[in-house]
C-alpha cells in the first residue's frame, strides 16, 4: 500500500514539474499572437513566482487545519484549471489573472508533499521524488513543442498538460483516505527511529519554541535562498555566458544547459540509491564541494571541453543538494515545526530562483557576461558556508542535549 501511494506522490511531482517551463518555451509564439513585448514573460514569471511564495508561507497553517492529501487535491485542481485558463485567454490580462492561482497551487503542493516525504519515508524516496520533478521539466517543453511543431498551436499543449492534470485530480480525489492511513502507519516507527528523526532539537523544546527562533533555521533559510539563486541562474544565464564570452554556437550552448540539467535529473536517481548508505549531511557536502569544483572550471582559461565538464559537474554537484537538505528538515528541527519550516524553506529557494537571476541579468547589462562564473561561485560558496555553519550549531546543539539526558539519568 505505501508503495502504491509513492507511485502517486511521484506522478504528483512530475505534474508539478511540467508547468513549470512551458511558458518558456510558447512565449515566442503566445507574445507575437498577442502583440506583446518581450518582457512581459517576465511579469508573467514574477506573479506566478509571487503566488508560490504567498502559498508557501501559508502553508504550514494551511496544512495543518486540511491536511496534505486536502491541500495537495485543491492545489492540483487549482493548478488544472489555471493551465486550461492559459488554454483558453483571449488577452495578457487574462495570462495574468490565470497566472495567480497558477502560482498558489504550486506553493501548497510543493512544500506539502516535501515535508510528508521527508516526515514518513526514507532519503531515497527524496532524492527519486525531485528525479520525477525533473522528468515532468523536461517532457513539459517536449509537450508543448510538439504541439507548436505539429498543430501550430501552443493553446493545445496548454490543454494537453490540463489534460494530464485534471486525471491527476481525479486520481487524488480517489485517494484521498489513504494519506492519513499511510501517515498513522508510518507514525508507528520504533523509538529508534524517533531518536533518530528527532535530530537536533529535543520534540518537547521544539514545541516550546516559535518555528523562526529555533538555532538554525535561518542558516537554513539561506542555503537554499542561495542553491537555488544558483541552480536558476546557471539555466538562464549560462548559454549566453558559453556565446558571448565563450564564443560557442548559439545550438551547441543550448544542448551545454540541457547536459547541465540532466546532470541534476540524473543525480538525484543515483542520489536515491546512494543515500541507503550514506547519510544526508555527507552527500550535501559532497554535492557542494562537488559544484565549487565545476565553478572553479569555468572561472579558469581553460579549453571549451573543460567549461562542459564544469557545467555537468555542477548539476551532479547540485543534485544531492536540494532534497537532502529537503529531507533533513525534521531530523534537523523536530516534526513540531517541520511543516511550517519547510513552507519556510520553499518560499526562500522561490525568492532565490526569482530574485537571483534578474540580478545578475541587471548588472551583467551594466558590465559584461562574464562576470557570470564568479556570481555562481559567490553563490555557491555561500551556500557551502551557511550550510557548514548550520552543522557546527546543530552538532553543538545535539552534544548539549545528549549531556543534558545524561545528567538526567543520573
Amino acid at each position: 500500500m505505501a508503495t502504491f501511494f509513492l507511485v502517486i506522490i511521484y506522478l504528483a511531482f512530475i505534474s508539478l514539474g511540467l508547468p513549470d517551463s512551458l511558458l518558456g518555451v510558447a512565449w515566442p509564439v503566445m507574445s507575437a499572437e498577442y502583440g506583446a513585448p518581450l518582457e512581459t514573460a517576465g511579469w508573467l514569471f514574477m506573479t506566478i513566482a509571487g503566488g508560490t511564495i504567498i502559498s508557501s508561507l501559508a502553508s504550514g497553517a494551511v496544512l495543518k487545519r486540511f491536511g496534505t492529501g486536502n491541500v495537495t487535491f485543491v492545489s492540483c485542481l487549482l493548478t488544472a484549471g489555471s493551465l486550461l485558463g492559459f488554454h483558453f485567454a483571449p488577452s495578457v490580462v487574462w495570462l495574468v489573472i490565470f497566472a495567480i492561482p497558477l502560482g498558489l497551487g504550486a506553493g501548497s503542493v510543493d512544500a506539502g508533499l516535501n515535508n510528508y516525504v521527508a516526515t514518513h519515508y526514507k532519503a531515497h524516496h527524496m532524492s527519486w521524488l525531485h528525479c520525477f520533478w525533473g522528468v515532468g521539466a523536461t517532457l513539459g517543453p517536449i509537450i508543448m513543442a510538439q504541439s507548436i511543431s505539429g498543430q501550430n498551436s501552443w493553446r493545445s499543449g496548454y490543454l494537453t498538460i490540463a489534460c494530464i492534470q485534471f486525471a491527476l485530480v481525479v486520481i487524488l480525489f480517489f485517494t484521498l483516505p489513504l494519506w492519513n492511513k499511510i501517515a498513522k502507519n508510518s507514525a508507528a516507527m520504533s523509538s529508534e527511529e524517533k531518536d533518530e528523526q528527532a535530530g537536533a532539537l529535543l520534540e518537547e523544546e521544539a514545541k516550546q519554541t516559535k518555528p523562526l527562533r529555533i538555532k538554525g533555521v535561518k542558516l537554513a533559510l539561506v542555503s537554499f535562498l542561495f542553491y537555488c539563486g544558483a541552480e536558476a541562474t546557471i539555466g538562464l544565464w549560462g548559454s549566453s555566458f558559453l556565446v558571448n564570452v565563450k564564443e560557442l554556437p548559439v545550438d551547441a550552448a543550448a544542448k551545454w544547459v540541457s547536459l547541465y540539467y540532466a546532470g541534476i535529473t540524473i543525480g538525484r536517481f543515483i542520489t536515491g540509491f546512494i543515500t541507503l548508505k550514506v547519510r544526508n549531511r555527507t552527500l550535501i557536502r559532497f554535492g557542494q564541494v562537488t559544484a565549487l569544483l565545476g565553478t572553479v572550471l569555468l572561472l579558469l582559461p581553460l579549453p571549451a571541453g573543460f567549461l562542459l565538464v564544469g557545467f555537468i559537474m555542477i548539476g551532479l554537484g547540485f543534485a544531492p543538494i536540494f532534497p537532502c537538505m529537503l529531507h533533513e528538515t525534521p531530523a534537523r528541527f523536530g516534526k513540531e515545526h517541520s511543516q511550517t519550516i519547510m513552507g519556510f524553506q520553499m518560499a526562500m529557494a522561490y525568492t532565490g530562483s526569482m530574485s537571483m537571476p534578474p540580478l545578475l541579468g541587471f548588472i551583467a547589462s551594466h558590465t559584461t557576461i562574464g562576470i557570470f562564473p564568479f556570481f555562481i561561485a559567490f553563490f555557491v560558496a555561500a551556500m557551502f558556508l551557511g550550510s557548514e555553519k548550520l552543522n557546527d550549531l546543530l552538532k553543538k546543539k545535539r552534544s548539549t542535549n545528549g549531556e543534558n539526558s545524561n545528567s538526567m539519568s543520573l
